[in-house]
């Protein structure tokens, strides 16, 4: 944190601008050497940059300073707005590594200072790792609604400090017969609060608006699996032939249909009269990843297999084969080499995501996220539950602590360095 650090923040050169940005305890003194006197806080001027050994010009570029207090990562940062050439940036860049102290950025070391400043906590610090990876409309507003979470955790916080005071003034008062314990208020309290962390979770959470939706195509054997997983994904993906077997292992395919992500998997046809070793594990496979599906598309004239999936849909594939017309069938009759009955297909699995995806505008939680929400809900169940005043308190310090750990202020270095490696190098 004693280091200056500067990177390119902007996109990769040639480009009409190129924004280096410049944080750290040195940044104004070194700025100062490159472009002379610099302008008033949180204003744009023009300035000649020049190396400051050489005193060579690098530059005209417009340059703006944030004082501590209202930059992003809580120190002195400048913003220097280059022409964006390849020569101009590594030109700007390379001066400000022969300054002492001044060295480029690690990736997401920006962000990283912003959090350590209290400039932002980790909860914003992953929406906004999700915001730079969003690619679809979906996952940027689910992005920006996960910014939320941090105002609800911080309220939920305040709450469990006044609940956790009116307990420990319980216990204090205890043995006052005058002064009556307010458990009617305690309890309504502890309700009110329970209540908003268990909606919460009971809501979809994020994993699959940026994972995928996960599809599992599945049938016996030459059932045309590989075939419909490339109609689906719009390209050659996975090998298709007449021959029996030919998909031995798993193959997933990310796909996005209408803005919404799916991962589709073709899996080996599944038979139980196979002695090929190979074959066999690929059929084990293919049944553990049916066990973890969110939709199975079955293919199989027969009944799919009871795994447990919450949606199955039944199609009646290869509809156009000689063989096939004429049946009659309830099941979804697709033909992957006509097209016919695909976009039903796809909107099939698109009303099936509806009811697996976050709704737009609601935070939705994240796996490290829901962890600490369980602990910090079970934890206020089992005070709510609990008769002994004491044990009741322990409880609450262990909901305070799962707050705690959600939002960064008790953590370990290795998850923190998991989430900033994350981000660009100039983030």
């Amino acid at each position: 944190m004693t280091d200056t650090i500067f990177a390119l923040s902007s996109g990769v050169p040639p480009a009409a601008i190129a924004v280096v940005r410049i944080s750290g305890p040195g940044t104004l003194d070194l700025v100062e050497r490159m472009a002379g006197p610099l302008p008033e806080p949180r204003r744009m001027s023009l300035r000649t940059l020049r190396h400051p050994e050489s005193q060579e010009e690098l530059d005209r570029c417009l340059v703006v300073c944030f004082p501590a207090r209202t930059s992003v990562t809580g120190e002195p940062l400048v913003e220097l707005h280059l022409h964006g050439g390849r020569a101009t940036v590594d030109a700007v860049e390379e001066a400000l590594a022969c300054e002492a102290g001044a060295r480029p950025a690690r990736a997401g070391e920006f962000t990283w200072r912003a959090f350590e400043n209290g400039r932002l906590d980790l909860v914003q610090a992953e929406a906004l790792s999700e915001l730079l990876r969003a690619e679809t409309e979906a996952q940027r507003r689910a992005a920006l609604a996960g910014e939320g979470l941090s105002a609800d955790v911080e309220r939920w916080r305040r709450d469990l400090l006044m609940l956790s005071a009116m307990v420990e003034a319980a216990l204090d008062q205890s043995d006052e017969d005058d002064v009556p314990a307010d458990r009617a208020r305690i309890d309504a309290l502890a309700s009110a609060l329970s209540g908003e962390m268990h909606a919460l979770l009971a809501r979809p959470g994020s994993e699959r608006l940026f994972d995928g939706v996960r599809v599992v195509v599945a049938g016996p054997p030459n059932a045309g699996k590989s075939t419909l997983i490339n109609a689906l994904a719009g390209r050659e993906v996975a090998i298709t032939s007449p021959l029996a077997g030919t998909t031995r292992d798993v193959i997933e395919v990310p796909v996005r249909l209408e803005g919404v992500a799916f991962l589709f998997t073709d899996t080996a046809g599944l038979r139980a009269d196979t002695a090929d070793p190979i074959e066999q594990e690929g059929i084990a496979r293919a049944n553990r990843r049916i066990a973890d599906a969110d939709i199975l598309i079955w293919l199989g004239d027969g009944e799919a297999p009871d795994a447990g999936v919450a949606t199955v849909i039944p199609v009646y594939a290869r509809s156009d084969a000689p063989d096939r017309l004429g049946v009659q069938t309830e099941r979804l009759r697709v033909s992957a080499h006509s097209g016919d009955g695909i976009q039903a297909l796809v909107r099939q699995l698109l009303d099936c995501a509806r009811g697996l995806l976050p709704r737009e505008g609601d935070v939705a939680l994240g796996r490290r996220q829901r962890v600490h929400v369980a602990t910090a809900y079970h934890a206020l169940a089992a005070f709510s539950a609990e008769a002994d005043e004491l044990i009741a308190a322990e409880h609450l310090r262990t909901c305070r602590a799962a707050f705690d750990a959600l939002t960064g202020r008790a953590g370990t270095e290795e998850m923190l360095d998991a989430l900033f490696g994350t981000f660009c190098i100039g983030k």
